[in-house]
Order: structure tokens, then C-alpha cells, then sequence
């Protein structure tokens, strides 16, 4: 009876070790998104802002040298 408290502990101790590791992942991988997402906000920003520019040029002008 008393080995199969000890494996019971051990098991627990085992668990509790692996689900602190499996949070601090999950920890590492929500920052990794945050930064992920503000840089990709930036780039839409950034994309927005160069809109207007792409499309008033004329599509169908000549270049110079003709």
C-alpha cells in the first residue's frame, strides 16, 4: 500500500511539473502573438496609409519616352 502512495505521489509531482511547463509555453506563445499581431496592425496601418498614393496614379498613362 505505501509503494503505491509513493507512485501516486510521484505521478502527481510528474503532472504538476509537465502542466507548469505546458504553461509557461502557452505564456511564451500569447507574447509571441501579441508582438505578432501589433506588427502586423503597423503594417495594415502603414498599407492604409500608401492606398491613396497606389491609386491615384494613372493606370494607363504612357511612360515618358513615348
Amino acid at each position: 500500500m505505501e509503494q503505491r502512495l509513493i507512485d501516486l505521489e510521484t505521478r502527481l509531482a510528474f503532472q504538476e511539473h509537465t502542466l507548469q511547463q505546458l504553461n509557461d509555453v502557452i505564456v511564451e506563445l500569447r507574447d509571441q502573438l501579441d508582438t505578432v499581431s501589433e506588427r502586423l496592425r503597423l503594417a495594415e496601418e502603414r498599407l492604409r496609409a500608401m492606398e491613396p498614393a497606389v491609386t491615384d496614379a494613372p493606370a494607363d498613362d504612357k511612360p515618358p519616352h513615348y
